[in-house]
């Protein structure tokens, strides 16, 4: 036995899965926690959807779909572009993928050369370096703190651009941190795509979760060089469902396909005749995005509200379900006061370690009021 791969060894396990299964378990065991952890909408898939999948379970719509997607859908995702983003995406121009990380891994195998360099702007989701080096590209980041709102000042952007520059990734409304990039920054940032010739990968998994602002897309600006990405999972609540796609450059989509047929071939075909009533079906996704909408902008006004009540800086957010905190007044090490956290409130949290956000931790408020308020109430009582 010759053991593992470099590339396997190297590669770090996602820590939100890793926390947020802990919790999980901990409750398995009868554990009486509330978990902050996971970016997933506590509210069920729409029933309009799960209806659209008996009847393709009725219908025997169950064999093999192509590698880059039904065609129905295909067609869907590109009306939602134009429909929603005023983007001319065709849809040849589509692939969908087995949910939107999906869609990020393959793009990433597809355009990245050994030693290529991708910047990153955090804090950022803990995926999208790890997935550059797994294709053995290079991760150069870009910090931001909360004194800017965690946005990114173009200009230091630009000084992070080398010759191995290959791409740079943008998510807004973000994860961690529910930054929304105002345009002029998405703006500024396409535009040197196109002045330094780079790719942008433009992650909008988050664009109906915005409270404050308005979403843009960067394609508008760089739309030969734009892959945007974007899923049913946090905006119709369908996590499990596993469905996300991405739309661009005709060769960049084949790449992202090729890779797709010699992986897992597709989704699976009954979620993707479910996700085409969902795009398709507008009145009743709009009436669904937006009770989410304003069940989470409640939620955001007592998190943070209450993190700075107990003297845990917490900026306000614009967009996303999530929050960072800086938990130095718990301890100065974001694992160690996580570790608090769990152990003596009984509220679990993501450390910011991965995030590249010291001495925060991530809170989801993808959770009932209820459990944000009973969450407040436990910290206070380890304070």
């Amino acid at each position: 036995m010759r053991g593992l791969s470099k590339r396997v060894k190297t590669m770090k396990p996602s820590s939100t899965v890793a926390v947020n299964a802990k919790a999980l378990e901990l409750r398995r065991q009868g554990v009486d926690l509330i978990a902050m952890t996971a970016g997933e909408p506590d509210f069920d898939t729409p029933q309009f959807v799960k209806d659209a999948a008996a009847r393709a379970m009725a219908a025997g719509k169950t064999k093999y779909a192509p590698p880059a997607g039904i065609p129905e859908l295909r067609e869907a995702i590109s009306a939602k572009f134009k429909r929603e983003n005023g983007l001319e995406i065709p849809p040849d121009q589509t692939v969908v993928t087995v949910g939107g990380k999906q869609a990020l891994f393959n793009l990433f195998q597809a355009i990245l050369d050994p030693g290529d360099e991708v910047i990153v702007i955090g804090p950022y989701w803990v995926s999208y370096p790890e997935m550059a080096r797994f294709a053995e590209g290079v991760p150069v980041e870009v910090n931001t703190g909360p004194e800017s709102g965690f946005i990114p000042d173009p200009a230091e952007v630009e000084h992070k651009i080398t010759p191995r520059t290959k791409a740079i990734v943008l998510n807004s409304p973000g994860n961690p941190t529910g930054a929304v990039y105002p345009k002029e920054v998405l703006i500024a940032i396409a535009e040197l795509a196109n002045k330094h010739d780079l790719y942008i990968v433009s992650d909008e998994i988050y664009e109906h979760l915005i409270y404050e602002g308005e979403h843009f897309s960067p394609a508008h600006v760089a739309p030969d060089r734009t892959i945007t990405i974007n899923g049913a999972a946090k905006a119709y609540a369908m996590t499990g469902w596993r469905i996300g796609y991405a739309g661009g450059p005709k060769d960049v989509v084949k790449g992202i396909v090729d890779v797709s047929s010699q992986s897992t071939t597709s989704p699976d075909t009954i979620a993707q005749w479910a996700m085409v009533e969902a795009l398709n079906n507008v009145e009743e996704a709009q009436k669904f995005i937006s009770m989410a909408r304003e069940a989470y902008r409640a939620r955001r006004s007592i998190i943070v509200d209450g993190l700075n009540a107990l003297g845990l800086p917490t900026p306000q957010v614009n967009g996303a379900f999530y929050v960072l905190s800086d938990v130095s007044k718990i301890d100065p090490d974001e694992n160690q006061a996580a570790l608090k956290l769990l152990n003596e409130a009984r509220v679990a949290v993501v450390p910011g370690t991965d995030f590249a956000a010291p001495h925060h931790v991530r809170f989801s408020y993808a959770t009932s009021e209820v459990n944000i308020r009973k969450a407040l109430e436990r910290i206070a009582s380890i304070l």
